[in-house]
């Protein structure tokens, strides 16, 4: 078994979202890949199986547990695929359902790869839930954006996206990681997408992660593909769009996504970036 090592959404290998890659995973036990993935120590694993048909069976393990769908390890399996087999479109059968993803050459001989969500949702959060969150979060809602409603969002997996009202509420990220954890194993929500928008098409994003064991997740492809999802259900944009995504800035993993937003209520939303792998 090869485990390879990328950093995605980056082409400095000291910032971006490092996840581990198994191309060759057909055989491996649900056990061994969460052993793995804890060994590892990367927010995600990625554990690609391929079928007879070229397409792949993936799955996706944190320190702690499986999730159904994860970005940053989808973008950072299809630049190792092409590494290793060229350039080109793979299927991806995830547990949240298929994502076919492209990866292209460019110019300066990096590879960048986009994916496309299965169909995002957008979903109330109740004002129990949202108390509990922002207590967790040691938010106030007057540090709330309202422009932006709190909403919880799917391209794959629950996020709740949460705006700040400044970019200075989103850098002072001091959260109760038992308290939101709890909750959030209770609601299956992956991680919380903290965001503040610099424009129409800007945002500054934060994802903490404590039901991978992970305090914050410093790029994540599905909650910018979630985050797409929302802002188009709620209105808050005029697709088609193109949204840039800056992550991992706060944490010193700088970041960059992103985010196509079809027109088409019904289709998936696009998210793009590189991966370079680590030595």
């Amino acid at each position: 078994m090869d485990i390879l090592r990328y950093v995605a959404f980056s082409t400095d290998p000291l910032g971006g979202n490092p996840a581990g890659v198994v191309l060759n995973a057909a055989g491996i036990d649900e056990a061994t890949m969460g052993a793995i993935a804890a060994e590892i120590g990367y927010s995600e694993t990625a554990f690609a199986a391929p079928r007879p048909d070229g397409a792949f069976d993936i799955r996706y393990f944190s320190p702690k547990a499986e999730v159904p769908f994860c970005g940053h390890a989808t973008i950072a399996t299809a630049v190792a695929h092409a590494h290793q087999h060229g350039v080109g479109d793979l299927l991806l059968h995830t547990m949240a359902g298929p994502v076919p993803v492209t990866t292209s050459t460019r110019p300066d001989g990096s590879v960048v790869a986009t994916l496309v969500s299965v169909e995002p949702r957008t979903a109330e959060i109740t004002g129990p839930d949202l108390a509990e969150l922002l207590a967790a979060l040691r938010w106030s809602a007057a540090d709330l954006d309202p422009a932006l409603p709190p909403r919880v969002a799917y391209a794959g997996a629950w996020h709740p996206v949460i705006a700040a009202a400044s970019r200075e509420r989103l850098a002072d990220l001091d959260y109760d990681m038992s308290a939101l954890g709890a909750l959030m194993a209770r609601r299956e929500w992956v991680t919380i997408a903290l965001v503040r928008r610099e424009t129409d098409t800007v945002f500054h994003v934060r994802n903490p992660f404590p039901p991978g064991g992970v305090v914050e997740d410093p790029a994540t492809g599905a909650a910018a593909a979630a985050l797409g999802g929302y802002l188009r259900s709620m209105g808050l944009i005029e697709p088609p769009a193109v949204l840039t995504i800056h992550q991992g800035v706060d944490m010193g993993r700088p970041s960059l996504l992103t985010v196509g937003v079809p027109a088409d209520p019904s289709s998936g939303i696009e998210v793009t970036g590189t991966a370079v792998r680590l030595a």
